[in-house]
């Protein structure tokens, strides 16, 4: 019951810290993401280049590749199936939509796939990824 009660405090703190959320957010906006913090940091490094870094010709200042590993951790971690997490940088936008969890062995997994429009033009990268024991997402 503790063990549950600090993971759900965990989540709760690491989802204000990656991107303000809320219990009424429809649409979640990751806008002006605070990727600064420790904890951040390490769930974030763990995604590596995240599914983002498959979309090819795509140069992204650190900021916003921060904004869009943000953005699919988010996915991974609290989205509902089929909800849309977007983020937007500087000339460049982008969108997640995580598809429902599935189990591989003892860890969770899910698919996403990031949607990333820069110079007018729309590509879209797919990926897997899954959930550690230490909350971290791994992508495969």
């Amino acid at each position: 019951m503790i063990k549950g009660a600090l993971s759900a405090l965990s989540l709760a703190s690491l989802c204000a810290v990656l991107t303000g959320c809320g219990a009424g957010a429809a649409k979640p906006s990751l806008t002006g993401v605070n990727t600064g913090g420790s904890a951040a940091s390490a769930y974030l490094a763990a995604l590596g280049p995240g599914v983002i870094g498959r979309v090819s010709g795509l140069k992204l200042s650190t900021a916003d590749h921060q904004r869009a590993l943000a953005a699919e951790y988010r996915a991974l971690e609290i989205a509902p199936s089929g909800q849309e997490v977007e983020w937007q940088g500087k000339g460049v936008t982008g969108s997640i939509v995580a598809a429902a969890p599935y189990q591989v062995g003892s860890q969770n997994c899910r698919q996403l796939s990031h949607t990333v429009t820069f110079n007018g033009q729309e590509q879209v990268a797919r990926g897997v990824a899954c959930r550690n024991s230490d909350g971290t997402w791994t992508p495969l």
